[in-house]
């Protein structure tokens, strides 16, 4: 009876916190929208599935086993654990106190040596860190997963369009407008009471706006790694409501005969033009803000394999195995960090509601950049394509191309906005690097 006793107590059910509970609701939630509603489901399938493992008690999958031994070891090796960390437990407080204890010296008051030390005795008593917290720690912690990724995105993009009308870079640039108007809302509310986000907290989650998932995740895990996971969710969610979110705005700001206006068809850009720019770009880059060059720098190396013609072989790994597997191990990595203690707080609320704020502000900047273009200029651009310039690509192009066919059937936008698409994408990592340039 004792063994079934014990059997009962070391179970999930028997651990199962409310807190957990919802966890795991929310990543059948996200299951759902993934599978049944096709919403970004490349990301939000391995996210999903993340933090549903990360909620299963007592597995400890998504962290270190230091934790592990904090929240069930025996309480000789609690003892052992406070002694590595300089610490002697109260024998007068329970368990539970000396856990709350040894959890406030490893997050707050525990230096290298000492956490090293008590990690050592975690391990040597039978710990491990979870499989969750080795992906985060892999490919999260150490940027490289979002810079891969960037380089896989480098290899499928097309910087033609850009290329053929350079003006259309203000509308990416102006779209960024969102990231920064999204901070300074950030500050306001923390300013009011009504939030509680730090400055570095407020800038990633301004990078939302940017629509630019690889982006959000690396920002906040530089700046904000507590808001990675919320963060992560909240920039797929809106990148998978782009078809949604930006009509609407593009229809606000735009009347009949703007959306009816037809471009001029682009002209041929030469390879030697393609394989200039990227390498351009990097130079600019590398000169004026060092702190965007790993995202750039990975984005204009995978451009360079596409356009050079030369390496196929390596082309296609980036293109598909290689943005396959590292998409695999950054959504359950991402998946690890919606952890109840983390995820569930009235901060995650204003996280998604900045994030839908600055993505609305970057669509409306960029159609309102190509308004004023249009009263400077004499070749017309059709203003929807300024709300391409979220570098949601290429869903916000594809989304700009079918507005416009609703007001004009003959006008086929899809190339036209691919311009600012691309030039969001690079206006999203530059503004990156500034955040990170300055906050990091």
């Amino acid at each position: 009876m004792e063994n079934l006793l014990t059997l009962w107590e070391g179970s999930g059910a028997y651990n199962l916190t409310l807190g957990q509970t919802v966890m795991i609701l929310v990543g059948l939630v996200l299951l759902y929208l993934a599978i049944a509603k096709k919403f970004e489901p490349l990301l939000l399938v391995p996210i999903g599935f993340g933090g549903i493992l990360a909620n299963i008690p007592e597995a400890g999958l998504a962290i270190s086993a230091l934790d592990q031994a904090i929240e069930v070891a025996r309480p000789a090796v609690l003892h052992q654990m406070a002694a590595a960390l300089g610490a002697t437990l109260d024998p007068l407080a329970g368990e539970e106190a000396w856990r709350a204890t040894l959890k406030a010296l490893v997050d707050n008051g525990a230096s290298p040596d000492q956490l090293r030390a008590a990690k050592d005795v975690a391990m040597n008593v039978g710990y491990g860190d979870g499989l969750l917290y080795t992906f985060y720690q892999v490919a999260v912690a150490s940027g490289i997963a979002p810079l891969l990724i960037f380089m896989g995105v480098g290899a499928m993009t097309d910087f033609g369009p850009l290329l053929a009308n350079p003006r259309t870079l203000f509308l990416g640039a102006a779209a960024q407008f969102g990231i920064f108007a999204t901070v300074f809302g950030a500050v306001g509310m923390s300013a009011m009471g009504w939030m509680d986000f730090s400055i570095e907290q407020a800038a990633a989650i301004g990078i939302i706006g940017g629509a630019d998932g690889p982006t959000s995740i690396y920002v906040s895990s530089v700046l904000a790694p507590e808001l990675l996971g919320a963060i992560a969710v909240a920039a797929y969610a809106y990148m998978a409501l782009v078809p949604m979110i930006q009509p609407p705005i593009m229809r606000l700001l735009t009347t009949k005969r703007e959306r009816e206006i037809t471009m001029t068809q682009l002209r041929p850009v030469s390879k030697l033009e393609k394989i200039v720019f990227p390498l351009a770009l990097l130079m600019l880059v590398a000169l004026f803000l060092p702190d965007a060059a790993p995202l750039l720098g990975m984005f204009c190396f995978g451009n360079l394999m596409r356009e050079c013609g030369v390496v196929e072989r390596l082309t296609d790994t980036a293109q598909n195995a290689l943005i396959n597997i590292v998409t695999i191990v950054l959504g359950l990595a991402v998946g690890s960090r919606l952890m109840a203690e983390s995820f569930l707080a009235v901060e995650t609320l204003g996280i998604m509601a900045l994030g839908m704020v600055a993505f609305a502000i970057g669509t409306a900047a960029g159609i309102i950049m190509a308004k004023v273009m249009n009263a400077v200029s004499k070749m017309p651009i059709n203003p929807l394509i300024g709300a391409a310039g979220v570098s949601a690509v290429p869903m916000a192009a594809r989304v700009a191309n079918k507005v416009g066919l609703e007001s004009n059937p003959h006008n086929f936008l899809l190339m036209h906005a691919m311009g600012p698409n691309v030039a969001g994408v690079i206006g999203s990592a530059v503004a990156a690097g500034v955040m990170i340039k300055y906050l990091g």
